[in-house]
């Protein structure tokens, strides 16, 4: 971590102002140089002001002080942060500052977020953000304040910072473990990297160790990344052919832990990172190749050509080797991201007919024909999420294991939860030569950055279980969903998160048909390669960005990716009816219901999909409907409403963003 000023509050008193910001300059700790005039100025007041707040409170004297502490995430600097043994406080000073400005406001706010998510030591204890505007005349202050979560920003003037502070260190009851100041000051602070920035990490010689995060999750996919090269490594040494399914709940880290089997840990093995979605292909590709040329047009044709060959769509892959029945692959070991995604036997050959690349058999089947040409031995990482088969033909673990009992060469390893699924395409059949390994299955929501809840509570409502839902969200404290009936509301939320620099987008079901009409009529098209890697990563003001929320992703798009906030417009393809979900589609100019078991399950995947791909809060803009429009009656949409807000979700506060999931409860000592 970069250095910081640090320093007993005591020892702060003491030294001269001068002195403090002469090695705050000589550090280099800004982004702009604090030996200029007007650097140095706002530095002078901040200190100044400080002081005489902290030296009107005698229990300030053995707090911690650090200044310019480093947020490495937002890429910004804390300036000061206050430690004492019962409360943390985030201030944010505003030199000369006469009014609190709302962009200003959110900014201390996301600084006390960002600590609370991803600092080691500031989960569960009270953090206040404070902000400090020196000539303003400060609000009256919101009352009680949470005893163990972020709180909303607190105002204050030079002249009531020290009466405020005073007042937080009366209202703040001591923790059963006091927090101690330099252990929060030497914890680690470990962002959770996004997909995209995880790739690009280990793409520059990182591993799974530098990008994992101090929650639970992080040991997890250590473990699970230690097991599948302990099993490829041991299927080289006895010559065997191997396939390991990591099966896992949405946001678990499965793509995380099959990148790092490439780039990471694994580099030496020569993997292939193959996966049918093409725009996970498309940006994963574009992002790499845009950090490895840094700009240099002269290196984007070699970084272009370096990638390709490590991140390959899968099917180009298999109709390269199936049109070349006798060529072996260069890569002895391959992994597969959304595995549970390739083609049934039936859908496979239908769907090649035309093909230069004529299918005989299921895409697992060819897979393993095609691996199976190394004579010695060879490796197939299936990457595989529960319940999120999408499309029709899509055959899930149940189509490996058909092709797997025709195939006793290969050996299989899984977690043993894969036999007992519900869903027929999720359970894998008795196999030979299979081996449980629990260490194969991410149970722990790594995405969902402020409650590991969300997906057991998307599953609840999705399996028509409001009180087990309900129930969820009120022993988590809340789950990071918001609901809105106005599409305006929920773009001024969404772009008042991204105006802060969070990634924000809009996404909704490629069913969703009738939500042209309210503004939504074009989708990203998601094999069109510039389109798909601008909305992911580019930013606003342009236009195709996702966070200029004007075209929303659909889960085709979506899956296997990731956004900070996501603004789910919910379409009339999933609707209520006597209490259940129905399931339709659009044909013509009316809806039709859906009948056939896959179109059902995959309408409900495609929702869970869309409800999980959030790092931080959802919001769902459930539409109005128009009682002109027979395809848009306003009571079932209402329905839908009333069914969310019993299952837990709150309202969206157009007045502010929603940020806020509350933390775990303390055990705090009377004071």
């Amino acid at each position: 971590m970069s250095a910081h000023e640090s320093a007993i509050v005591a020892t702060f008193l003491a030294d001269d102002p001068a002195a403090i910001a002469a090695r705050l300059a000589a550090a280099q700790l800004r982004h702009f140089r604090l030996t200029e005039p007007a650097a140095l100025a706002a530095w002078d007041i901040t200190i100044t002001v400080l002081r005489s707040a902290l030296a009107a409170i005698p229990a300030a004297r053995n707090w911690r002080l650090l200044l310019e502490y480093p947020l490495l995430r937002l890429g910004r600097r804390i300036d000061a942060v206050l430690i004492a043994p019962q409360m943390v406080l985030v201030l944010e000073f505003k030199a000369r500052a006469t009014e609190f400005a709302s962009a200003h406001l959110r900014q201390v706010e996301d600084y006390a977020i960002d600590l609370r998510d991803f600092h080691a030591r500031s989960r569960a204890i009270p953090i206040v953000p404070i902000l400090i505007a020196t000539e303003a005349d400060p609000p009256m202050s919101e009352w009680p304040l949470a005893l163990n979560d972020v709180h909303s920003p607190l105002c204050a003037s030079a002249a009531s910072l020290g009466p405020l502070l005073a007042k937080l260190d009366r209202h703040f009851p001591p923790l059963t473990l006091p927090i101690d100041g330099l252990a929060w000051e030497r914890a680690s602070y470990r962002p959770v990297p996004g997909i995209i920035d995880a790739a690009r990490m280990l793409y520059a010689r990182h591993d799974v160790s530098e990008i994992a995060t101090a929650r639970a999750g992080a040991a997890e996919l250590g473990r699970t990344t230690t097991a599948i090269m302990e099993a490829v490594r041991l299927a080289e040494a006895e010559r065997r052919h191997l396939v390991l399914f990591v099966t896992g709940v949405p946001g678990s880290g499965k793509t995380l832990v099959g990148l790092n089997s490439v780039f990471g840990a694994g580099r030496e093995l020569g993997a292939a990172y193959l996966t049918g979605n093409p725009t996970l292909v498309h940006v994963l590709r574009e992002a790499l190749v845009r950090d490895a040329a840094q700009g240099r047009r002269n290196r984007l044709r070699f970084a272009r050509h370096k990638v390709k060959a490590k991140i390959q769509p899968l099917p180009e892959f298999r109709d390269r080797y199936v049109v070349n029945p006798h060529e072996v692959p260069a890569e002895r070991v391959i992994v597969i991201d959304e595995a549970q995604r390739c083609w049934s036997r039936d859908y496979a050959v239908r769907k090649s007919q035309d093909r230069r690349a004529k299918l005989t058999d299921s895409e697992p089947a060819h897979l393993l024909e095609i691996m199976g040409r190394h004579n010695d031995w060879a490796a197939i990482v299936c990457l595989v999420g529960n319940g999120q088969e999408i499309h029709i033909g899509e055959g899930g673990l149940a189509e490996w294991g058909v092709a797997l009992h025709k195939r006793p060469l290969w050996v299989s390893e899984a977690a043993g939860a894969t036999r007992d699924a519900t869903d027929p395409r999720q359970c894998l059949p008795s196999l030979p030569n299979f081996t449980e390994n629990s260490a194969l299955a991410l149970t722990v929501p790594m995405r969902a950055i402020r409650n590991e809840a969300a997906p057991r509570w998307v599953d609840a409502i999705l399996a028509n279980a409001p009180t087990e839902a309900r129930h969820i969200a009120d022993k988590e404290g809340g789950v990071p969903f918001r609901m809105t009936r106005d599409p305006a509301a929920m773009r001024r939320a969404l772009r008042a998160l991204a105006a802060d620099g969070c990634h924000a987008g809009l996404v909704a079901s490629s069913g969703a048909r009738r939500l042209r009409p309210e503004g939504f009529g074009v989708e990203l098209p998601h094999m069109d390669v510039a389109a798909v890697t601008r909305w992911f990563l580019d930013r606003w003001p342009d236009v195709r960005a996702a966070d200029a929320l004007e075209v929303p992703a659909t889960e085709f798009c979506c899956q296997g990716l990731e956004l900070d906030y996501v603004g789910l417009c919910w379409g009339g393809d999933l609707i209520r009816q006597s209490g259940a979900w129905q399931v339709r589609a659009f044909r013509g100019d009316r809806w039709t219901l859906a009948r056939v078991a896959e179109a059902v399950a995959n309408a409900m995947n495609t929702y869970r999909v869309l409800l999980t791909r959030a790092r931080y809060d959802t919001i769902l803009w459930v539409p109005q409907g128009s009682a002109e429009d027979r395809t848009r009656p306003p009571e079932l949409y209402d329905k839908i409403a009333s069914f969310l807000l019993d299952c837990g979700v709150h309202p969206l506060d157009d007045s502010q963003p929603p940020h806020s999931i509350p933390s775990p409860h303390l055990t705090l000592v009377p004071r």
